[in-house]
């Protein structure tokens, strides 16, 4: 194998890594938020759809099953990435402008994790990549 195409693998190893590994957490965010899965809501909240947080659990759940199997990859990445920038002006920034001081250290990286897949796609190793899709 010639030192491009072992370059070519990593690339595709670690892009492929980083989809799942984000899409995985990203999805546990939702579940966290629609089933209180892996921890409960808090203070006895129950799920409501009906507002931001049970709208944004939502499309954390669908968008991470998306984003994890590399299928409809650039549209899912343009929303989530849209959806946390929101979450990230309206819930994070006016409490600091720092993201380690206002806890918007998550939204900003998934923010921009899921703008670099809307423009790049899903790589070689995805359902869009068998669908024919680039």
């Amino acid at each position: 194998m010639s030192s491009s195409n072992t370059g070519s693998f990593a690339a595709n190893l670690t892009l492929t890594a980083l989809r799942v590994v984000a899409a995985f957490i990203f999805f546990t965010s939702g579940t966290n938020k629609v089933f209180g899965w892996p921890t409960p809501l808090p203070d006895g909240a129950t799920f409501d759809p009906m507002t931001q947080v049970g709208i944004a659990g939502i499309l954390e759940v669908v968008g991470g099953v998306l984003l994890f199997l590399g299928l409809f990859t650039r549209i899912t990445a343009f929303l989530m990435s849209g959806m946390m920038a929101v979450a990230y002006f309206q819930v994070h920034a006016p409490g600091s402008f720092y993201p380690v001081v206002n806890q918007g250290v998550a939204a900003v990286l998934f923010c921009f994790i899921w703008l670099h897949f809307a423009a790049a796609g899903a790589g070689p190793w995805s359902l869009d990549a068998r669908r024919g899709k680039k």
